[in-house]
């Protein structure tokens, strides 16, 4: 068999290098968020959707039902949860789920449980605090869970589970899925701490996606105009960025035209105006925001 090599390192050793950064990458990820849920969330009674929120519920409503005489481990709750939904998927869809889920799995739980003793409860007199700083490091962990390609289970597999069931998308899914965990929560907790939840969610929402995919918000320009090859030669020259001729026909006129399309800072944003407005007054220019760009220029790809 020919080993097919980039440079000098054949794609089999960039792979298996990637893998050792992916689960380090995990590992890192997985002790954050268990750090996190333990000093934030879960002694705040803050059921942050998922199984580890459900997890939340049930260890409070047995040990208030109990008086304190039974306390369920809250990571082995999740683990015995997230192992039935794991036989249910591979029963259902085969062996998809990799190791990378079961790791995620079983590391989460392991280290929620591990921590507990060790961690601090912190922000007990303020839960605003608690729902602020608590979806943030969760959402820190659980995006370099995600950065890594990885997962830990939960919402994730209930809602690849349905999808193939419902007319709804993957995402809704989940959102619905963390609904229901909230909805729950509103009636062993109460409303108020449901809503506290509720806030921690989108908090860690928005902060596994800034973990993706950066603070950097590029801009994507679309320009239509007559003089295309000019604009394109001075987004070249003046700003230093590539350019794209792409070709277009306007439907109203039948008539063919190259639109160029580019990637440029948000900086450079007023310049590229300036040259588009001077070279012609007339052109129709679209812009929108690029998350993350990478390639030449911009973020190295795999950095």
């Amino acid at each position: 068999m020919v080993r097919r090599v980039l440079g000098k390192v054949a794609p089999r050793a960039i792979l298996k290098h990637r893998r050792v950064r992916d689960y380090a990458l995990m590992t890192v990820g997985v002790i954050i968020t268990a750090w996190g849920l333990n000093a934030f969330l879960i002694p705040n009674k803050l059921a942050a959707g998922g199984v580890s929120g459900l997890a939340t519920v049930i260890f409070y409503v047995v040990r208030d039902a109990t008086g304190g005489a039974v306390q369920l481990p809250i990571g082995v709750m999740m683990l015995a949860m997230n192992a039935v939904l794991l036989v249910i998927a591979i029963s259902i869809k085969g062996w998809r789920y990799g190791a990378k889920t079961v790791y995620g799995m079983v590391a989460l739980s392991v280290a929620i449980d591990i921590l507990a003793p060790f961690t601090p409860h912190l922000a007990a007199d303020d839960r605003l605090l608690a729902v602020l700083y608590g979806g943030a490091v969760t959402g820190i962990g659980m995006g370099l869970v995600f950065k890594s390609r990885g997962n830990t289970g939960g919402t994730d597999i209930v809602a690849q589970l349905l999808a193939d069931r419902s007319n709804l998308g993957v995402g809704q899914l989940m959102l619905l899925s963390d609904a229901v965990v909230q909805l729950t929560a509103a009636f062993a907790f109460g409303p108020d701490l449901a809503l506290y939840g509720a806030v921690a969610v989108f908090v860690m929402g928005a902060v596994i996606d800034v973990v993706q995919e950066g603070l950097k918000v590029d801009k994507a320009a679309y320009i239509v105009s007559e003089h295309a090859g000019v604009i394109a030669d001075a987004v070249m020259t003046e700003l230093g960025r590539g350019a794209t001729g792409l070709q277009g026909r306007g439907l109203y006129s039948g008539e063919g035209r190259e639109v160029v399309f580019t990637v440029v800072s948000r900086r450079e944003l007023d310049a590229l105006k300036a040259i588009v407005v001077a070279i012609d007054p007339k052109a129709f220019l679209i812009i929108s925001d690029v998350r993350e760009t990478l390639g030449e220029g911009f973020k190295e790809i795999g950095a």
